[in-house]
């Protein structure tokens, strides 16, 4: 049975909801990380920063969502959410890499001096260049999307999982987003896969 070690509104979303779509069975278990749990010498054990994802599989210990996502869709997938096709494939490597570089890493900066580092940690001052990257980054990525269904050819792949949730921090963070790319969000936080995954994440808390 595949463990996933999670927190609610969190990266592991991206893997609970890869693994709904893929309809593999496992087991949620929650992390508090909001207690501390996250520090305990059994999970810096699954994750050495102690946070989540953190995913295990028999004898396969992943953390971090992107190589825990394709490790699980190169596994379970028959090409579900990550193509056959040797070039659609690096396409889709493409947008994850661009996806946490570019779209997320600003916004993690905002969090980390909004809520997350101590208090004596934060820096105010850097959160004006925070929105800044992060608009800069999408107009990064409206060059290359149009309002087509899907980043990557007609399939419904990992890049839009990761998009999907990525762009959904952003609009809890109170950023815009241009109407193409609110349309993109809108259309794919509808999948059942989606909500199977949010409900299994906070009935696991």
């Amino acid at each position: 049975m595949i463990t996933l070690y999670s927190f609610p509104k969190s990266r592991s979303l991206r893997v609970s909801w890869a693994l709904e779509e893929l309809g593999v069975e496992y087991q949620c278990q929650h992390i508090a990380l909001d207690k501390g749990e996250g520090q305990t010498a059994e999970h810096l054990a699954r994750h050495p920063d102690g946070k989540v994802p953190a995913l295990e599989d028999g004898d396969v210990h992943l953390f971090e969502s992107v190589p825990i996502c394709r490790y699980l869709a190169e596994t379970y997938s028959n090409g579900t959410l990550l193509p056959d096709d040797p070039a659609a494939r690096a396409q889709v490597d493409q947008w994850l890499s661009f996806i946490v570089t570019e779209i997320e890493q600003p916004l993690w900066n905002q969090a980390k001096h909004t809520f997350a580092l101590p208090g004596d940690k934060r820096v105010p001052a850097i959160l004006p260049v925070c929105a800044w990257e992060f608009q800069r980054a999408l107009a990064a990525l409206e060059r290359r999307y149009h309002g087509q269904e899907n980043l990557v050819d007609e399939s419904f792949t990992l890049a839009d999982v990761f998009l999907t949730h990525t762009l959904s921090w952003a609009i809890s963070m109170k950023h815009r987003l241009p109407d193409t790319l609110m349309a993109y969000r809108e259309r794919h936080i509808q999948r059942p896969a989606m909500a199977r995954a949010i409900a299994r994440e906070e009935g696991a808390a």
